[in-house]
């Protein structure tokens, strides 16, 4: 486990602990736009993360989901959802997690996910494989769209655009097993890793909610892709995750889901 990767487990860690200690005590909550919450624990977390990064790496870059880039001149940045799933979070639902990647030179080389209520840290680095506390981890071998069992998410702004992912969660839901909703999208992610879902997808997100789970993905045997089946862009906000068995069933059913 190189230097990187380590910072990364401590810094979840500690933000798991914060999580924990205030879960269901969030005194002040604020909303980026209609729905999208923020509370002080989201900000503590980032508080604890950026000083611990900053600490061992002061050259370089961060981006932040709440803090937004710090620039540096540096070719390595840190990618921070300090608290995904503040909206579970902020009422007391017992699935959340922290999410932090290293991206080195446009690809990212390591990446760790906790969720604290189940004490499970996901991590990975490029090319040594995919853990969940401290056990390899591999995708499932589910290979028929009709037994898997698939995940999504709703973007904060699924009111007021055309592609909102409805159609296509009605799509999946007639095409698999079953589809879940669960509203971090990080956990959806090593979910899929672990073989807990054999696919998930999702419109809208950011680079710090994809970035270290996608990683993880990829090291347990999975696939990641944008919705068209090109290498996935963490920075444009859809993406396909799946354990490289029904990938190509997925991207079916999405083409029936998108607005002409």
């Amino acid at each position: 486990m190189n230097q990187f990767l380590k910072i990364a487990l401590e810094a979840v860690r500690e933000s798991g602990k914060i999580q924990m200690a205030k879960l269901g005590r969030v005194r002040r909550l604020r909303f980026k736009g209609e729905i999208n919450p923020v509370t002080e624990v989201d900000l503590q977390c980032e508080a604890t993360i950026l000083k611990i990064i900053r600490k061992q790496f002061p050259e370089h870059q961060i981006l932040s989901e709440e803090a937004g880039m710090m620039e540096r001149p540096s070719d390595y940045r840190w990618i921070v959802d300090p608290l995904d799933g503040t909206a579970n979070y902020s009422h007391g639902y017992p699935l959340f997690c922290t999410s932090i990647a290293l991206e080195h030179r446009g690809r990212v080389i390591a990446g760790a996910v906790y969720e604290p209520n189940l004490d499970e840290l996901f991590y990975a680095e490029r090319g040594h494989g995919a853990f969940l506390n401290g056990r390899r981890i591999r995708v499932s071998k589910i290979n028929r769209m009709k037994r898997a069992l698939l995940c999504t998410g709703f973007a904060y702004d699924l009111k007021r655009v055309r592609d909102n992912n409805l159609k296509n969660f009605g799509n999946f839901i007639m095409s698999a097993q079953a589809v879940r909703r669960d509203g971090v999208a990080a956990s959806d992610l090593c979910y899929v890793a672990c073989g807990r879902f054999e696919g998930f997808w999702e419109l809208g997100l950011w680079a710090w909610d994809v970035a270290a789970a996608a990683l993880i993905i990829e090291e347990a045997g999975g696939k990641v892709s944008s919705f068209n089946g090109q290498r996935l862009n963490i920075y444009g906000r859809e993406i396909v995750a799946s354990n490289g068995l029904i990938h190509h069933g997925m991207l079916e059913v999405l083409k029936h889901g998108r607005h002409r």
